[in-house]
This record gives structure tokens, C-alpha cells and sequence, in this order.
């Protein structure tokens, strides 16, 4: 089978293919020639129909028509009646091979961007900020009295430095959880927690209840696994129960993803009650679940996590991370639950890296304590820019909808009858990237909504939402007979 039947999928790897100077042919052939030397497209790879994909990326026809030829005259590309447009072999293009995308995924795009790095483009496929200033004393605390103590010891600790498993264990009981510190593996991340979890529960073919929508980052974690996803709905205090329900009994499901603390992309906050009846639907059908806390913040109105009412039978694993509360530089995150599983999760940890940074889960365990007032330091920055942002909309772009998030640091935004995949590439044109809702289904819904952080600085949310408004007007323009 073609690999971009979707012509979605090839524009998701030419990423931002309209900078620089030049017509837009040019810059089209240029990228796809790229494509080609790297490797993202393979040797005897049919490229889509020029209609189709003028329609993924929101140009003439005669723009794709122009840069096949111009492809096609360099021996990139040759055209066959019947076989369409393929890529021909080219010398020292990169080898046949893994590319480091996942077949199917819709994270390519996002984590793309951050191997760049920065550009000209204001790019909102990522919530980030920069860390809080409480990680800078706290460093230079390590610094003067934690150093001498850490350079004695070996270094090695696969399931995390002792005194970071005792500061974790301490915050889950804090927040309702009671938890010793066998119960705690330390991670790089909550993106290795994910990582661990699916080699310990997934096999081929294994499947991965989720959220519909939900961060494409995790999905695709799931998918390199070989798992396959089924999605269920949200309403306003999480996912809904019915639905879940139904999904247990259809799929007989291998593991459960949830975000109820804070859900990514909708803002949702996942009521006490939801909480209840998702950890008693997991025991009753006896599927693993594991719940991703790490959009949280760390605060302290929040729900205790969903653990914290699993009855008997349900085996619930509890994931979190510093990376949204504190800084995204400190890679430090952990994973609690039933002392046997995070046993078997700390022998893959071992594979993988024998442990995590020391020196950074020294700080984490003394960054911990404090949390609670880190995240409402942090969570009065956010709610102001959120109230500028939703200012700026309401003033500029009057016909987006969205409901104000619960917590979080993205809108969840639906475009009055437009696709945002259309939206996204007209707006890269205008010098913004955003995520578009279809990237984040995994049931293919979603496709009129985009994912729109707000944790910029006002001069910066200001100017992104001029660049949309600008693209918004172009692209309702093109559609008027």
C-alpha cells in the first residue's frame, strides 16, 4: 500500500516547506528533493496525485504540477501512465531504513520542530516556557551542601536516587495517594514512563484504549509498540463512562491512557466522581490503566489521582514529570504503582540507561517540597495570558469557539466550517505553526479544531494572533465563489 494515499501524511514531513524566498513551486521542488536526499521519502515511493496534495497544502494545482516537473527535470521523480509520480534512486540520498517516524503517527510535525530549532516562524505546536526561578536556588543549594555527599556514591540507581523515591512518595501521599517509595520508579520523563509501560504491557496487535482527541506525542509512543488505538470521547468531566464501558467490552483492551490532571488538548479536569467510576470500569473489566498527571502543574486544587480510588483488582499506574511545573530542561519525571509492576518496569529502565542524571533527581527532590507553590505562582502567569489570548480572539477572530480550559496551558479552539489542516498550512504562509485537531484522534474526528497554547508572553500571543487573523482572512477568502 502507498504510504501517502493521505496526502496529510506528506505534508506533515515537508513541515514548513513555504520559507525563504522564491515562488512557491520552487520551494515545493526544493523540499521534496530534501525529502528525497535524506530519506523521509523512499526510492520507488509514489508521491500523491498533483490535485490531491495541492488540496493538503492549500495551493494551485499548477504549483504542484510545476514542482514535479521541475523534479522530474533533475531525475528526483519519474511519471509513468498508471504508476503515477515516484521517486527515483538517487546517489548519496540516505539509506533505505528506520527514519525515526512511526507508521501512522501524527507527531512527526511536533517533534520535528524541536529538532530544528527556532526560525522565523512563531510555532505553537508546543506549550513550553522557560524554568521558574526557584530551580535556580535550589541548585545553587545542591551546589554548596548536596555535591560533595552525591560525588561519594556510585551513581547508579535504576529505579532512582533514594532520596528523590522518598520526596515522590511523600508528594502522592500528600495529594491523597498513600505511597512508600518501592512504589516509585524515577524516569526521564513522563515520555519514558510511556515508553516503559508499553514495553512491560503491549504487544503486537495489543490495544490501547484512549482519549479522543489526545496528545499525538503519546499516541504515537503507543503505535511504536505496534499497539493499536481505540478513542473515546470526553465530555466536560472527562471521558465518558458509557463509552467506556462499550470500549472494554469490544476491544478487550491491553492497557487504558488517561490524562485527568490536566487533559491535553481540551483543558478538562477529570471530576472526583469520573474518577471513581473509570478506577471501578478498569477493575470490573480488568484492564490496566495508566494515567498521565504531568499537565497538572502541581497544584494543589486538583483531585487525588485515579489510583487513589482503585478498588480491589485494579492495577493503576500514575505518571508524572517537573517538566510542565518547573522547567522542560530538567528531564526528571516518575511513575508510581503496585510495587511488582514498577519492579518489572525498573528492569527496562536498566536496559535502557541504567538510570537517570543524578545531580537532576537530587534536584527534583529538593524542587518537590515546593511545588504546590511553584504551580500557583506559575498557574497567575498562565491565567493572565490566557485572558489575553481569549481578548485577543474574541477581538479579531469573533467566529473561533472555545470553552475556557479547566487547567492546562492550551485552547482547544473549533474553526467555523474549515478543516484546520487547510488552516495550518495557510498560516505557516503567514508565519505561525499550530497543531491541527486531526493529528490528535485517533478516531480521525476533530478535524475542524486546533490546539493553541497560551503559555507566550503577551507581546508574542499578540503577534500570533495578528499572523492567524491575517491567514484566517486568506483562507475564507479563497473559499467565496
Amino acid at each position: 500500500m502507498d504510504r501517502f494515499r493521505d496526502p496529510g501524511e506528506l505534508a506533515e514531513i515537508l513541515g514548513d516547506w513555504t520559507s525563504g524566498p522564491g515562488p512557491l513551486y520552487r520551494k515545493l521542488a526544493a523540499a521534496l528533493h530534501r525529502a528525497v536526499l535524506d530519506g523521509s521519502l523512499g526510492a520507488d515511493e509514489r508521491l500523491p496525485a498533483e490535485r490531491a496534495l495541492a488540496k493538503a497544502l492549500v495551493v494551485s494545482r499548477a504549483t504542484v504540477v510545476t514542482a514535479y516537473d521541475e523534479l522530474r527535470g533533475l531525475g528526483v521523480v519519474d511519471s509513468r501512465r498508471g504508476s503515477g509520480t515516484r521517486v527515483v534512486r538517487q546517489p548519496g540520498s540516505s539509506r533505505p531504513g528506520a527514519d525515526g517516524r512511526v507508521p501512522g503517527g501524527r507527531a512527526t510535525a511536533i517533534f520535528q520542530r524541536l529538532i530544528d530549532g527556532p526560525e522565523d516562524v512563531i510555532s505553537l505546536r508546543h506549550a513550553m516556557e522557560g524554568a521558574v526561578p526557584e530551580l535556580g536556588e535550589e541548585l545553587a543549594a545542591l551546589l554548596a551542601e548536596d555535591l560533595p555527599g552525591l560525588m561519594a556514591d556510585t551513581g547508579y540507581h535504576p529505579s532512582g536516587l533514594p532520596a528523590l523515591r522518598v520526596a515522590v512518595a511523600e508528594h502522592f501521599t500528600s495529594r491523597g495517594l498513600p505511597t512508600t517509595p518501592e512504589q516509585v520508579l524515577v524516569t526521564t520523563g513522563v515520555s519514558q514512563a510511556l515508553a516503559l509501560v508499553a514495553q512491560v504491557y503491549l504487544r503486537r496487535r495489543s490495544v490501547v484504549v484512549v482519549e479522543s482527541p489526545g496528545w499525538p506525542g503519546c499516541f504515537d509512543v503507543f503505535r511504536a509498540a505496534s499497539a493499536r488505538l481505540a478513542g473515546v470521547p470526553l465530555d466536560e468531566d472527562g471521558i465518558r463512562p458509557d463509552e467506556l464501558a462499550r470500549a472494554f467490552a469490544g476491544h478487550r483492551p491491553d492497557l487504558l491512557y488517561v490524562m485527568p490532571t490536566v487533559h491535553n488538548p481540551t483543558g478538562t479536569l477529570m471530576a472526583e466522581g469520573r474518577r471513581r467510576r473509570v478506577a471501578e470500569l478498569a477493575a470490573e473489566h480488568r484492564v490496566p490503566v495508566l494515567e498521565d498527571n504531568a499537565y497538572g502543574l502541581g497544584g494543589r486544587d486538583a483531585p487525588p489521582p485515579i489510583a487513589a480510588y482503585a478498588p480491589r483488582g485494579a492495577e493503576i499506574l500514575s505518571a508524572d514529570s517537573l517538566a510542565k511545573s518547573v522547567w522542560g530542561g530538567l528531564r526528571t519525571g516518575w511513575v508510581r504503582g503496585p510495587a511488582g509492576v514498577v519492579e518489572r518496569l525498573a528492569r527496562h529502565k536498566a536496559l535502557a540507561d541504567l538510570g537517570s542524571p543524578v545531580l537532576d533527581q537530587a534536584l527534583a527532590a529538593r524542587l518537590l517540597p515546593r511545588l504546590p507553590d511553584i504551580a500557583a505562582a506559575r498557574a497567575d502567569v498562565l491565567r493572565r495570558r490566557l485572558d489575553h489570548l481569549a481578548a485577543l480572539l474574541n477581538e479579531r477572530l469573533p467566529g473561533w469557539r472555545f470553552r475556557p480550559p479547566d487547567g492546562g496551558s492550551a485552547l482547544w479552539i473549533e474553526l467555523p466550517g474549515r478543516d484546520a489542516r487547510d488552516f495550518a498550512q495557510v498560516a505557516l504562509r503567514h508565519g505561525v505553526e499550530v497543531v491541527p485537531g486531526a493529528a490528535m484522534d485517533p478516531t480521525g474526528a476533530h478535524d475542524r479544531h486546533l490546539r493553541l497554547p497560551y503559555t507566550f508572553p503577551a507581546d508574542v500571543l499578540t503577534e500570533a494572533t495578528a499572523r492567524l487573523a491575517a491567514a484566517w482572512a486568506e483562507l475564507t477568502a479563497r473559499a467565496e465563489p
